[in-house]
């Protein structure tokens, strides 16, 4: 019988290390042996340090500081080929929102044209944030009607929208969490939960397909309550 994939989170440490590492090699292959360098040069450094003062303890220190570096260098670099694998893909921005560390509350493709634009809601301390992908010409469009329509639930929240991708006046993915951080705390963390099950009750607003509509098509209508 044919063997099936192992899961990530049931792999062994060394294994999930070793498919980052090969992540990390695919996307940069300068990329270990800057690891492997950082981690070398700092041992070599407390060796020194050691030798020139003979006190013994600094070699010690020397290998966890050396592993540490490493861990850190090899931390970044894998979370930079993340980015450019996920770069120019349909839901990017989504991907690197979800993966924020804290009390951030993400709503994926809450609003998708027919060009597959994508409008995705987060909402945090900050408030709600807007989180575009497409051309600005085309999504700008689309924050705005989505701003109202949160706005309609959510009077005296904050709400931002941001431009996701590479274009003049956009964030690129790689710096998109670190934009959101920097924004304003305006919400505590009672006001963040209370505020996005409010939200989760909008409809998402889906696409129209391209073209003319096929003869005895009709538009659906929307149910009132």
């Amino acid at each position: 019988m044919a063997k099936k994939p192992e899961n990530p989170e049931s792999m062994g440490r060394i294994k999930q290390l070793r498919m980052i590492a090969q992540i990390i090699k695919q996307a940069n292959p300068k990329g270990m042996p800057i690891v492997y360098a950082s981690a070398l040069g700092t041992l070599v450094l407390f060796v020194v340090l050691g030798l020139v003062t003979g006190w013994w303890p600094l070699y010690i220190m020397g290998v966890m500081l050396a592993l540490t570096v490493g861990l850190v260098v090899f931390g970044q670099l894998a979370q930079k080929a993340q980015y450019s694998m996920l770069q120019g893909q349909p839901g990017a921005a989504a991907a690197i929102l979800q993966g924020m560390r804290g009390n951030w509350e993400v709503t994926p493709a809450v609003a998708v044209n027919r060009d597959q634009d994508i409008v995705h809601r987060v909402v945090g301390y900050p408030g709600i944030i807007l989180v575009s992908e497409g051309p600005g010409t085309r999504v700008q469009k689309m924050l705005v009607a989505e701003k109202k329509r949160v706005q309609r639930i959510a009077l005296d929240v904050p709400v931002y929208d941001v431009q996701a991708g590479d274009g003049e006046g956009q964030i690129p993915i790689g710096k998109l969490q670190r934009h959101l951080m920097k924004l304003p705390r305006n919400l505590k963390k009672p006001a963040v939960y209370e505020i996005n099950n409010r939200l989760k009750a909008l409809p998402q607003t889906l696409p129209m397909p391209k073209g003319p509509l096929p003869r005895g098509a009709k538009m659906p209508r929307p149910k009132m309550r």
